[in-house]
């Protein structure tokens, strides 16, 4: 045999260990959210509890290994060599597309995924082998389009029901117990433990075991025939169970519930999407040891056809332990599967604060629809009944700054745990991730989480992650198609070039998600105390001035000698500069001054105040930077030495103005601020005599007409530089004059004390 089979093996197996980290990465989320978002219990709590919910589920995962290997084509109508290109073709293309919505941390389908990918590499490999065979035969005989369908139909019905289902079950709970819920929990939680927890062992245990390794076919037709008798002892079992827990126990039994329920969806994912990471694998491996079999006794493994794939299967208890480790491992150390974790509890929060999605006009109509809706709701309504309901529905503040309660977490994870156990067990590949998310998503419409201030920007986050599992149909067909084709075409050298553009993308997709992360940081910072304030507006001001010079200096040098890569450099500069104080107007400064405690409105007034100015300075300097760069860019005439002097005038004198400044606060002394007005004032009237200069160089044919464009943007953008750096430090001025007046009726030290202090503590900390 053709030592490449054994190598494509081997690559498979590779693969899949990968295939179990990115896809643990994204489904995470479908068994964290709901944990994490109610902040049930510390951290390391949940991710133990979900890997042991991990673990077991693997065990129950076997019968869904069918769906890799004859779920969507017949695998009786492909050769060894064609089937092993066919596994392959599909485990690179999902590491590839897995890793992509990872890090971007939007949830998608990994089922989905896996099942086009199928499809693609089938009708990829079908084509060759039609083209080059000359059989006869088309591509339809090689497809099981009746099974791929009802896949695939039953994957996207379950967003709908999902949906209906999280928001029916959550408004009818909201009802029952409002937020307010700990009067009525005392008598009704018991009951609600109780059926949640028989629910979840039902569809998670009881539906699971068909098809696990550790039950006996005999235990199972005992349960099949005396399933009532078994729920109503379980049921019976579980509510004694949380009433002494709850009355005798003092224990909270809504968190008993959400963190069983965490373990049991994990379960259930384990179960359901194990075969969407390893299924491919195996299917590779037992076509391997088939073809080896036939190798041994003579026979031609190139004509060999793989109907033997079609014979049901029972995976390796020790394949499955050693999956379920690799993703056990995943779910700890991952740092994407935070991020796809935070995208789902972000839209599913309570209350408003920093959207990660803008709105769109789909959203804004659908959120003015269901105002007109709700307004004509509310006239035929009786007050009486809408009274009622505007009482169970009134928010309370909760606990940790959770992002919802205990209840929604306990019904997200025990309607998702139905929905997705029901699945398994009649083995339908649904997505998880599609299921969780709905029921999340269910649950907070029906919750009232998506307030006025929020819904547009929700409901368009919501369309964006359904518009990306559409895309993920799409995108997976026709990738693995194209790797399909490439790999039949390329033979082993495509093999080894499909290998290493893994590789790549790989490295430069952590590269990515490392910087998005580091931006999204970036947005969520709040100043939380008066010292920190304080470090960071003096710190961001010393910024600011700096890198104004910095700009401006290499936006001239670069005119000066047409040197692309300075201006080029000093306009990505300008611009992340223009995104952090972009970022720090549009989500640090309200809830900063919401949480910060103090009482000083001057000093709050004058940090508001240089962000804004700051902000003004980083756009223009982002407009000439990037004006600048296309006029190089392109090749324009170079600027004259007049333009060039003209322009070194006003860079002298505002540097001049930042070295007063910088001397001023150095001494503590603002006695002679007059200084900088004055500078001020001089780029002011210097601004029409550069105008008129540059005008009388246009009369006399000594500039063109790009270059005169070009010169009247800077003088113009450069006098507004001037007017906001001058408001800017006047600004800082007052900001410390006031932090000292803060102190000293306080009792405090000096400023200048005060600041060493802060920065000493600051670099401790850093």
């Amino acid at each position: 045999m053709d030592p490449i089979y054994l190598i494509i093996v081997i690559i498979l197996l590779g693969l899949a260990a990968l295939d179990l980290v990115v896809g643990v990465a994204n489904d995470a989320v479908n068994f964290l959210n709901s944990s994490i978002g109610s902040k049930v219990a510390p951290l390391w709590v949940i991710l133990t509890v979900a890997s042991v919910g991990v673990i077991i589920g693997t065990m129950f995962s076997s019968g869904m290994m069918e769906i890799a290997r004859s779920g969507v084509f017949y695998p009786e109508k492909f050769t060894f060599p064609a089937i092993m290109m066919l596994f392959l073709a599909v485990m690179l293309t999902d590491i590839i597309l897995l890793d992509l919505f990872n890090t971007f941390g939007l949830p998608t389908s990994t089922t989905v995924s896996l099942v086009f990918e199928l499809l693609g590499a089938a009708v990829a490999i079908a084509l060759f082998s039609v083209g080059t065979s000359g059989s006869g035969e088309h591509i339809g005989e090689f497809i099981n389009s009746g099974k791929a369908l009802a896949i695939i139909g039953g994957i996207f019905i379950s967003i709908a029901i999902a949906f209906l289902a999280g928001s029916i079950i959550m408004y009818i709970s909201r009802l029952i117990f409002s937020f307010n819920y700990n009067k009525v929990f005392k008598y009704l939680g018991a009951v609600w433990g109780g059926i949640a927890l028989t629910a979840i062992t039902y569809f998670a245990i009881f539906k699971g075991l068909k098809g696990s390794v550790l039950v006996s076919t005999d235990m199972l037709h005992y349960l099949e025939y005396n399933m009532a008798t078994a729920l109503l002892y379980t049921f019976v079992g579980w509510t004694l169970f949380m009433g002494i827990l709850q009355h005798l126990f003092r224990v909270k039994i809504l968190k008993v519930i959400v963190l069983t329920g965490t373990a049991a969806l994990a379960m259930a994912f384990a179960g359901n999407d194990l075969v969407n990471f390893i299924g491919v694998f195996m299917a590779g491996y037992d076509s391997f040891n088939i073809a080896q079999e036939v190798a041994a006794t003579g026979g031609d493994i190139s004509q060999l056809h793989m109907g033997r794939l079609s014979e049901p299967v029972v995976a390796s208890i020790w394949w499955l332990l050693g999956a379920g480790v690799i993703m056990v491992l995943a779910l700890w150390f991952s740092k994407k599967s935070r991020s796809v974790t935070e995208t789902e509890v972000n839209l599913a929060r309570k209350g408003d604060g920093v959207e990660r999605f803008s709105s769109s006009p789909l959203s804004r109509s659908m959120v003015r629809s269901s105002l007109n809706l709700s307004k004509s709701i509310d006239k035929i309504m009786p007050v009486s009944v809408k009274e009622f309901i505007d009482r169970q529905f009134e928010p309370v503040k909760l606990e940790n700054s959770a992002s919802f309660d205990l209840i929604r977490a306990s019904v997200n994870l025990t309607i998702a745990a139905l929905l997705i156990s029901l699945g398994t067990s009649l083995k339908l590949p649904l997505s998880t991730t599609y299921v969780t998310f709905m029921v999340a998503m269910g649950s907070s419409l029906a919750d009232r989480a998506w307030g006025r201030e929020s819904a547009v920007y929700r409901i368009n986050g919501v369309l964006t992650v359904v518009a990306g599992w559409l895309l993920t149909a799409l995108v997976a067909f026709t990738a693995s198609m194209l790797v399909g084709l490439f790999l039949m075409w390329g033979g082993k050298i495509a093999v080894a070039v499909m290998v290493l553009l893994v590789i790549f993308i790989l490295f430069k997709s952590g590269r990515l998600h490392t910087k998005l992360k580091s931006k999204e940081q970036q947005q969520q910072q709040i100043l939380s105390s008066e010292q920190q304030l304080v470090t960071s507006c003096n710190d961001e001001v010393h910024l600011m001035l700096d890198k104004t010079l910095f700009i401006y200096r290499s936006i001239v040098k670069g005119l000066k000698e047409e040197d692309r890569k300075v201006v080029k450099k000093a306009m990505g500069e300008a611009y992340g500069l223009y995104e952090k104080f972009k970022d720090k107007r549009d989500y640090e400064v309200v809830p900063t001054l919401e949480s910060i405690q103090m009482n000083a409105l001057d000093l709050e007034q004058e940090y508001v105040q240089l962000v804004d100015y700051s902000y003004e300075i980083t756009k223009s300097l982002k407009a000439i930077s990037e004006v600048t760069f296309r006029y190089i860019d392109n090749n324009h005439t170079a600027f004259s030495e007049e333009q060039i002097d003209d322009l070194k005038v006003m860079y002298k004198i505002l540097s001049e103005a930042f070295i007063v400044y910088e001397k001023m606060e150095k001494s503590d002394d603002y006695s002679q601020f007059s200084l900088i007005v004055n500078m001020r004032e001089a780029i002011l009237d210097l601004n029409p005599k550069l105008t008129k200069r540059q005008i009388k160089r246009v009369k006399a044919g000594e500039s063109t007409t790009r270059s005169s464009i070009l010169f009247l943007n800077l003088v113009n953008e450069s006098k507004i530089i001037t007017l906001q750096s001058s408001n800017l430090m006047k600004s800082h001025r007052n900001f410390k004059e006031q932090y000292t007046k803060s102190i000293s009726s306080r009792g405090g030290n000096s400023l200048l004390d005060t600041y060493s202090t802060v920065t000493d503590f600051a670099k401790l900390r850093g």
